[in-house]
């Protein structure tokens, strides 16, 4: 039987000082990367007028999470090997109003100098076959600490409303069967995935007809009324049906 010696007072000290640096990595790579969007919120909103971002959420997971994905993935629990395998320790998500915005917004995320773009995964032209939709960036983020920078993994999601509304049901059913969701129940998901997915299509149309009658009563001097697209789409999903 091998006899596990106990840590030295300066080998836990050394351990707790690396974890809190590890936590507090993620934690400042949200916030430099959620200022980088309330930034272009701002921008939107003073400035231009529309805005194409209707809410933002960031989350760190974990110990418990981090550590169960580790066992899953056959990791050593070495903080160095979960920094660099694990990816989405650190996440955002952006919630749009339509799937245009959704590119829209990638394209300025990833033209920022100091991102680095580590992968793409495109669930819109891609989705999942459960029917999940979303676009997902793995990025890289320079954290600036006192004596080094650290680039940390961050994972953002950008999906329009109805995407999250999905999302969002699909999540809370997977944890409720314990991730064994019922054939019936997996086959009704798809359903509304595709339901949603029609939705979005033609809130999209929608909006690109209105735009068009708002540039024309503009050039008549007539004053257009603001379009909704959350009022639209909540009323829609009242009905319960989506009419040509």
């Amino acid at each position: 039987m091998d006899i596990v010696e106990p840590l030295s007072i300066e080998a836990v000290d050394d351990l707790r000082k690396k974890v809190t640096r590890f936590g507090m990595a993620y934690k400042f790579a949200l916030e430099e990367i959620s200022t980088k969007v309330n930034i272009l919120k701002e921008e939107f909103r003073l400035i231009h007028d529309y805005n194409p971002i209707e809410h933002v959420s960031t989350r760190v997971k974990s110990a418990e999470s981090i550590m169960n994905k580790a066992h899953r993935k056959g990791l050593p629990l070495s903080l160095g090997v979960i920094k660099e395998n694990i990816r989405d320790i650190a996440g955002i998500r952006i919630t749009c109003s339509f799937e245009s915005d959704i590119y829209r917004i990638s394209e300025m995320i990833q033209s920022q100098s100091d991102v680095e773009v580590i992968e793409v995964k495109d669930y819109i032209k891609h989705p999942k076959p459960n029917g999940y939709r979303s676009l997902h960036l793995v990025l890289k983020i320079p954290v600036f600490m006192s004596d080094r920078v650290e680039k940390v993994y961050v994972e953002m999601q950008i999906r329009t409303i109805a995407m999250d509304f999905w999302a969002s049901l699909e999540h809370k059913i997977y944890y409720k069967y314990d991730k064994q969701i019922p054939g019936h129940l997996t086959e009704q998901l798809k359903e509304a995935a595709d339901t949603v997915a029609e939705l979005d299509r033609k809130m999209e149309h929608l909006n690109h007809e209105i735009n068009i009658l708002k540039e024309n009563d503009s050039q008549d001097g007539i004053e257009s009324h603001a379009f909704n697209p959350r009022e639209l789409m909540l009323e829609m999903i009242r009905k319960n049906h989506i009419t040509e």
